[in-house]
């Protein structure tokens, strides 16, 4: 996924044709746009959270569970995109994935129940991970005027999903809860009939990949090391992401604000600011000190008041886009393995996180009260912290103070996967 680190930098495609982004193919166009409502996907629900909790009669951890089968799912799903595409081709993956996201995102806002609910999410995120995990390949396969526009494009996609899904949520949910699923369904539908339009059969790969490769692939001690530290960094991350609109308990429009200037510190920091501060400390001290970072703004969250937690909720985006932009890195660089395969083994990993947190952030309120949960994803943070020291060697192998002029595509990445 990044260039190769080989060669001269004349042989850099990232390198070539960086001003053609706007001169591109209707097929880039339509995946990137498909790309940034399937991004939007995942802050959807932050700011309607405790809507569907009134409307379906439901507690905070039942209602959490809307992430938690959505990312189960899309942990599982690791192991097969792969395996999928190097089978059916990107365009037929990029079709299969949306066509599920329209389905499942339609019978979403039908739910009458929050169980109905969450397993609409499950099969949303099987599509998600089918589409997104292709879309990257797909667009630095068909642009024009090199890899470097690509990755921006593909990047404005990103910063501009993430920051407008809570967005979408509040505008849509703030007339009734159900219409930002139905909207999105509308918007994946048009991205279905412009990608069938404009996109063709992209390049199978000369070898297929199989179901194990990734697990295989995290035999390597970097890589595990990597994705173990991502997977307690993630609890914290889903913490901030899933439970904070319930200690936050704002209107739809409120919390989708706060949440918009989360996601837009979180895109800058990713694409912007990680390359900078790399070059100047080195990838692992930004890591690790970025992770304490986040642990101390989650205690600050968890025990000041509700101004504070607003200011935090924010400021956390700042802390989450850095250590993204780095983990992603650290998984792609630091192992002999395939980018896509080393890819599919650390996200396989992480994403359990992303699926344990918003579920269990809840039930720690229940049994404890509203400051605990912070508390331990602020632990969770400082274990992934130790982790990077403790395996400072392995992480450091191939990845020594890894190249920051790639970082953005790598930052990318860390959604995109």
């Amino acid at each position: 996924m990044r260039a190769s680190d080989s060669g001269g930098a004349g042989e850099d495609p990232f390198d070539e044709g960086g001003t053609s982004i706007l001169r591109q193919p209707m097929a880039v166009w339509a995946t990137a746009g498909a790309s940034v409502v399937a991004f939007m996907g995942i802050g959807l629900v932050d700011p309607i959270l405790p809507s569907i909790a009134k409307g379906l009669h439901a507690s905070n951890s039942q209602v959490s569970l809307l992430f938690t089968s959505y990312f189960l799912i899309t942990a599982v799903a690791m192991l097969v995109t792969g395996f999928v595409s190097s089978r059916i081709g990107g365009r037929k993956t990029l079709l299969a994935g949306l066509a599920l996201v329209v389905v499942f995102a339609a019978l979403s806002g039908t739910s009458s129940s929050v169980g109905e609910l969450v397993g609409f999410r499950a099969g949303w995120g099987l599509g998600n991970a089918l589409f997104v995990s292709t879309s990257l390949a797909v667009i630095v396969g068909a642009a024009a005027g090199g890899s470097a526009a690509a990755i921006l494009l593909y990047e404005s996609a990103l910063g501009l999903g993430m920051a407008c899904g809570p967005l979408l949520g509040a505008v849509l949910g703030d007339m009734k809860w159900r219409y930002p699923f139905f909207g999105t369904a509308v918007l994946m539908a048009i991205g279905f009939i412009a990608i069938t339009a404009f996109l063709k059969e992209q390049p199978r790969p000369a070898r297929k990949t199989s179901v194990l490769d990734p697990i295989k692939a995290l035999g390597h001690g970097g890589l595990a090391s990597a994705a173990v530290s991502a997977f307690f960094y993630n609890y914290a991350f889903f913490t901030v992401l899933a439970f904070t609109p319930f200690v936050l308990d704002m209107s739809p429009y409120k919390s989708g604000g706060v949440f918009f200037a989360w996601g837009v510190l979180l895109a800058v920091f990713s694409v912007l600011v990680a390359p900078r501060v790399q070059e100047r400390f080195g990838s692992l001290r930004v890591l690790g000190g970025s992770l304490v970072l986040l642990a101390a703004d989650l205690l600050v969250l968890g025990y000041g008041n509700h101004t504070t937690a607003v200011v935090c909720t924010i400021l956390s985006g700042a802390f989450i886009g850095l250590n993204n932009t780095v983990f992603t890195e650290l998984a792609l660089g630091v192992s002999d393995a395939p980018r896509p395969v080393a890819s599919a083994g650390y996200n396989f990993v992480r994403w359990f996180a992303a699926a344990a947190a918003p579920f269990l952030a809840p039930k720690i309120e229940e049994w404890t009260d509203a400051h605990i949960p912070f508390v331990v994803a602020a632990l969770a943070a400082l274990v992934g912290a130790g982790i990077v020291a403790v395996r400072r060697r392995a992480l450091t192998l191939r990845a020594h103070e890894l190249e920051p002029r790639h970082a953005t595509e790598d930052g990318v990445s860390a959604f995109a996967n």
